[in-house]
């Protein structure tokens, strides 16, 4: 399919002769002779490049306009500007704003070709660059079989013909962001934006610029992250970290559902779903006075929580293959031999949870083409227990070895049994039947050390 160029110029030469050279090459081109039809244009279908004039007919708007609409609606769009009387001062902040290049009038056909042509090729760069980086998590589901995933599921059955606000709790790699996206992409508002705005990633002063937006005295603007979620969902990842002061402005927000841009007068109305998420528990932070109580009351209208995976560890083989498969289809590689059954999979605490997992498949993935199952079980032993002193057994040790023989005993049977629990995803018959145990003295021995049920 031919590239489509769309070329905004009152100049009717300059439209001329730019559309003959760029159809000599075999491009598409619409052409736009001032700013309303401009607007109609870009409005009706976004072209995969733009060549557009700084200077318009109209006295109170121009290019510099336009140039910030199709930013707007697609980042990635390259834009050519062009004038023949702009000052150095335009070009640089039509640059700043995300022009792909700035051309001065006169130019030679070679020149604008060049820039077309690097301009498109960028595009398509950037394109598939986002789609590699995107493909992936876009496209996770929500595995796992176990009580804690399924109840998570049902509820986002049910809020697919909802509007209300949601908090997602649960520890930092544990799925959040895939449970948001989930909720979007099954409700009303799936064919409008879905808009992050990390808050542990912003810097003290930044958050009120990156939320509501900013209006400088050159006429520009800065749209925040409220603006570009109007019509579509919000994620305000880690709402915790947003400071005490600019909560009660959020807050405002969710009541009034409108706002100023930082320096500006003018009310901007929205209509966002917004989902907000925290590792943090929020409610203990309220009674620290460290997070506003009537805030979070707006915004945890619909919980849901999310278990760690170490409390889960049914979900892990099946985690496995679903990685695999994915990893191994994107990567273009063949799947790897992992023996989902191997241990270390179900005593490791997992402290960077899914995400932790799924980047240990993605690295056996990439490292083990060609290797033999034995190698890969050594790379799998050598992240997850790189060694049989670590920490966690130093400690058993020191504590076994200056304790009485009993007590040595009782440390060393409590770590065998919760092992064997977490390996048969806490199926008591199971464990027993492994170890030589009767279920009822496996029952009375898990009382007498104190182990309650594990998942």
């Amino acid at each position: 399919m031919h590239k489509e160029i769309l070329v905004i110029d009152d100049n009717p030469d300059i439209r001329s002769m730019v559309s003959n050279i760029l159809e000599d090459q075999n491009f598409s081109v619409r052409t736009a002779a001032n700013f309303d039809q401009a607007i109609f244009e870009i409005n009706k279908k976004l072209p995969d490049l733009v060549i557009l004039d700084i200077k318009l007919d109209k006295a109170d708007k121009d290019g510099i306009d336009l140039l910030k609409l199709i930013i707007k609606k697609n980042k990635l769009t390259p834009v050519i500007m062009i004038s023949g009387h702009a000052t150095v001062q335009i070009a640089v902040e039509a640059i700043r704003i995300g022009a792909y290049e700035f051309i001065e009038k006169p130019f030679s056909k070679e020149k604008i070709l060049n820039y077309v042509n690097r301009a498109l090729e960028s595009f398509e760069l950037k394109k598939e660059k986002d789609f590699i980086e995107n493909k992936l998590f876009h496209s996770f589901e929500l595995i796992g079989r176990s009580q804690s995933i399924m109840k998570v599921k049902k509820i986002i059955e049910k809020l697919s013909t909802s509007e209300s606000r949601i908090l997602i709790s649960g520890p930092t790699g544990a799925g959040k962001e895939l449970v948001a996206r989930k909720i979007h992409r099954n409700s009303t508002r799936s064919k409008e934006p879905f808009v992050i705005i990390n808050a542990a990633l912003l810097k003290e002063n930044t958050y009120e610029r990156e939320l509501f937006g900013e209006e400088f005295e050159d006429g520009n603007i800065s749209f925040g992250a409220l603006e570009r979620a109007n019509k579509g969902t919000l994620l305000i990842d880690e709402v915790s970290e947003i400071p005490y002061e600019t909560q009660a402005n959020v807050l405002r927000v969710l009541i009034d559902q409108k706002f100023k841009r930082l320096n500006g007068s003018k009310d901007i109305n929205v209509n966002i779903r917004l989902i907000s998420s925290s590792s943090k528990d929020l409610n203990y932070l309220v009674k620290e006075n460290k997070f506003r109580e009537d805030l979070y009351h707006r915004l945890n209208v619909m919980p849901i929580e999310l278990t760690p995976l170490c409390t889960r560890t049914e979900d892990i083989p099946l985690l496995i293959e679903y990685f695999k498969e994915k990893l191994s289809e994107i990567n273009g590689v063949q799947q790897p031999k992992i023996d989902i059954n191997n241990d270390n999979f179900f005593t490791y605490d997992w402290p960077g949870n899914v995400r932790e997992l799924r980047n240990l498949v993605e690295r056996i993935t990439i490292l083990s083409a060609n290797e033999s199952k034995s190698n890969i079980d050594k790379l799998i032993d050598d992240v997850l227990n790189p060694s049989i002193f670590n920490q966690t057994n130093k400690d058993l040790l020191e504590k076994s070895f200056t304790s009485p023989i009993k007590e040595a005993r009782k440390h060393f049977e409590k770590e065998y049994l919760i092992t064997q629990l977490k390996k048969n995803h806490g199926n008591i018959s199971k464990t027993a039947d492994f170890i030589g145990m009767e279920r009822s003295a496996l029952h009375r021995k898990l009382k007498e050390l104190g182990i309650k049920g594990i998942n």
